[in-house]
């Protein structure tokens, strides 16, 4: 073998180990290739399984270094012009037979049978970027090693072509060409089929309101054995599971009202933590001084009954809307809003100031105190105000001086007692979880402002929920598991909007929502073998490109339909093809 090829796969094998090494993120080899240390195979699209760290050749980004020039007034305009054009090219491919050197260069090193280029140990998968120019439309060329004990003892070579999108299902690969494909390179005397599918399940709603873009989804994955055709609907004896991402405040929720409410809540707790609150537009024409003093007034109106029990019915009556608004059809109706809960209501939807805080908190303490009021508080409340009230029905009232930010602190309290009332409401009515299982959420003794994010986390639970309940109507027994895995993950997480939450279903369950839909990603493949030597023949059919660094010809516009009566989906076309190369 020539020196030349064999100092060159050296030269490379050690640049590979001096990037492992020193866990270079980004390195440029023989300046015109960069290789990338990848942490997790993301640039692949989980077209290739596992999550071990791979490195990705691809080409250098061209250096924009300006002619040296008389400085003029534009220079700083015409630099970060060329700065844009870098950063925006993207990720640039190689040549496909530029590909396959590097790709024989790190198989030399593997190679036990080849002691003139040295072994580098283990080495992380190696991927290279392709252009696509070649026949087979070439995107990926990848090689990873095959270990048995601690020696190598083969190399897996893929293969990843892909054509741009069309909705013509007869040129897509058919199930016995992707078995000859298959048994052409690995001339396997059986082989096993398998099916992936995923759906998008609100696109299965065809009403006006699914047209708005929403941040939330529910995907169905679903996978199966024996695969018969092309894009074949998975069979009731899949495996599935939904990918649920909710993002809050979509107007289509029934949780929306309930939404309205948490922002404010959150609103002013951000006002009381920096200093500056940005108040929201009041929702009612009166001012909260006013709505304030009618509601003294109407409690003043009809009279003085024991304490503790006090207008409850009519209460309960006035609160009726209110808690049928909060939760839509979605959760039992509450109609036991206190005193301090109807307060809350009446606030959140017209003060637009500390002072409108202060002065509602004032004339409602100054009732109390002269006994004009003693209303009916729930007596597991917990706000400062609560406890004043409760303390009326035996006179014994404390100063409360209403100065500086205790108003303000006082008002969130209420709020918080109230959603709270209104999450337990919910969750232990439907007997989704106990009380005990709620514990973490709705401890008081923390401060003000983790009580805050843990109501916030719940609220975004039952945005899940409502999601899972009103729109797939699963039933009590996967909501009740889905709901203690939501609670266990926001214990120990953060509150994060993006977390897509798993639930494994039966596939009957989420059928009527897939079976006449078009998958956005569906999938098939071939293998044979087992363990380390297992090898796979591929087609992925996606609705986006699994490739990013490569542009597409359009075969037909993405937004027209095939036949001119129905939409058809329009695919991009993957193949994924392995050769195992033995050393042994």
């Amino acid at each position: 073998m020539g020196s030349k090829i064999v100092s060159d796969a050296n030269a490379f094998v050690k640049f590979l180990k001096l990037c492992r090494d020193e866990n270079s993120e980004n390195c440029a080899y023989m300046d015109d290739i960069s290789v990338l240390l990848v942490e997790k195979e993301e640039l692949l699209h989980d077209i290739i399984g596992g999550n071990q760290p791979i490195f990705v050749c691809e080409k250098a980004q061209p250096k924009c270094e300006p002619e040296a020039t008389e400085t003029t007034a534009d220079t700083s305009v015409v630099e970060e012009t060329l700065f844009k054009v870098e950063q925006d090219l993207g990720p640039q491919p190689l040549s496909v037979m530029k590909a396959r050197q590097l790709l024989s260069w790190y198989t030399m090193a593997q190679n036990p049978n080849m002691p003139q280029v040295e072994a580098p140990g283990t080495l992380h998968p190696l991927w290279v970027r392709c252009d696509k120019l070649d026949l087979c439309a070439t995107a990926w060329l990848g090689v990873e090693t095959v270990y048995s004990g601690n020696k190598t003892s083969s190399v897996k070579l893929y293969t990843v072509s892909c054509k741009g999108p069309t909705g013509d299902e007869t040129s897509f690969t058919t199930l016995d060409e992707l078995k000859q494909e298959h048994e052409k390179r690995h001339h396997a005397s059986t082989v096993a089929t398998k099916g992936y599918a995923q759906y998008n399940l609100f696109c299965s709603l065809k009403e006006e309101s699914m047209m708005f873009e929403s941040q939330s989804s529910v995907i169905a994955s679903l996978t199966w054995n024996n695969v018969e055709k092309v894009l074949e609907c998975p069979p009731l004896s899949s495996k599935a599971s939904l990918n649920i991402k909710v993002a809050v405040g979509d107007i289509r929720s029934p949780l929306y009202q309930t939404y309205k409410e948490m922002e404010f809540l959150l609103a002013l707790a951000e006002g009381l933590r920096t200093g500056e609150t940005e108040w929201l537009e009041p929702m009612e024409t009166q001012s909260a001084v006013d709505l304030t003093r009618a509601l003294i007034e109407e409690l003043e109106n009809v009279g003085q009954g024991a304490p503790g029990h006090t207008s409850k019915a009519s209460e309960k009556q006035k609160a009726k809307t209110d808690a049928i608004a909060a939760f839509s059809s979605m959760v039992i109706e509450r109609g036991d809003l206190d005193f301090t809960e109807q307060l809350w209501e009446k606030m959140r939807k017209s003060v637009t100031s500390y002072q409108d805080v202060t002065e509602c908190l004032k004339i409602v303490v100054k009732a109390v105190k002269l006994g004009k009021i003693k209303p009916w508080i729930h007596k597991d409340s917990n706000s400062t105000l609560s406890k004043l009230i409760l303390q009326s029905y035996q006179q014994q009232i404390d100063g409360m001086p209403l100065t500086g930010l205790t108003p303000a602190n006082m008002l969130l309290e209420l709020g918080l007692d109230k959603i709270r009332k209104d999450f337990i409401n919910y969750l232990v009515g439907k007997e989704l979880t106990t009380l005990n299982y709620l514990r973490y959420y709705l401890d008081t003794e923390v401060e003000l402002q983790e009580q805050v994010m843990r109501v916030r986390k719940l609220h975004h639970l039952l945005e899940i929920l409502g999601t899972c309940s009103t729109f797939l109507s699963l039933p009590h027994d996967r909501l009740f598991l889905f709901t203690q895995s939501c609670l266990q993950y926001y214990k120990t997480s953060n509150y994060d909007e993006d977390h897509v939450f798993q639930l494994q279903i039966k596939p009957a369950l989420i059928s009527y929502f897939y079976e006449k839909e078009q998958p956005f990603s569906w999938a098939m493949e071939v293998s044979s073998g087992q363990g380390s030597k297992e090898v796979k023949t591929a087609l992925y059919l996606s609705d986006k490109p699994l490739v990013d660094h490569i542009s597409f010809d359009l075969d037909v516009p993405l937004d027209e339909s095939v036949n001119g009566e129905s939409e058809k989906m329009s695919y991009y076309r993957t193949m994924v093809s392995c050769s195992l190369i033995s050393f042994t």
